[in-house]
């Protein structure tokens, strides 16, 4: 999952990912996942807290290498009103 989620531009490092998983700011088909490790499939949908957004992505593909943003954005299909939704305190 971390890998995945550094492979689709989620965040800028694959130590980030780990961290955003294993401190359970990561859902996967709304359950919390908190094992970088964990394996993902295409269809899945990968619900991640970051700092004042939540992104909903459905997982649409894997590369076997971090590419450019182009190449990051066909991995998965934005999902939620407005594609970023904000949290409010």
């Amino acid at each position: 999952m971390d890998k995945w989620l550094w492979h689709a531009r989620v965040v800028k490092a694959r130590t980030s990912a780990a961290e955003l998983v294993g401190s359970g700011h990561v859902r996967v088909n709304g359950e919390r996942e908190r094992s970088p490790g964990h394996a993902i499939k295409i269809g899945d949908v990968i619900t991640v807290a970051l700092d004042r957004t939540v992104r909903v992505l459905k997982v649409t593909g894997f590369n076997e290498r971090r590419g450019d943003a182009a190449s990051a954005r066909v991995l998965y299909e934005e999902l939620g009103e407005g594609n970023q939704t904000s949290l409010r305190n």
